[in-house]
């Protein structure tokens, strides 16, 4: 396993999310129309701005944590079991701390 190349991947996409966050934070701050009709869609708008932010801070820590594990040597090591996680699904999820059979 690349853990290189792993790592590599991960900084790339922490700092693609870092710079949605800020975006997502700048969009829920801004002021809002006078108009009760757009109002009323706006805040509909900043409800769905607040779960992408959220989505994106959790996908954010996931990944600094892969990172640290990383960092430690215990990356592609599964923290229920400690078998090695399996390559395929450290390429699709690469922040994944389970194997196949304990993340059921």
């Amino acid at each position: 396993m690349d853990t290189d190349q792993i790592e590599k991947d991960l900084n790339t996409r922490l700092v693609e999310l870092e710079a949605r966050l800020e975006k997502i934070k700048q969009d829920a701050t801004r002021e809002h129309s006078s108009d009760s009709a757009e109002k009323a869609q706006e805040r509909e708008n900043d409800e769905v701005l607040d779960q992408l932010g959220n989505e994106t801070q959790v996908s954010i820590q996931r990944i600094k944590a892969a990172l640290q594990r990383i960092a430690e040597g215990t990356y592609g090591i599964c923290d229920h079991c400690g078998e090695d996680i399996q390559p395929g699904r450290l390429e699709i999820m690469p922040e994944s701390t389970r194997c196949v059979n304990c993340a059921d």
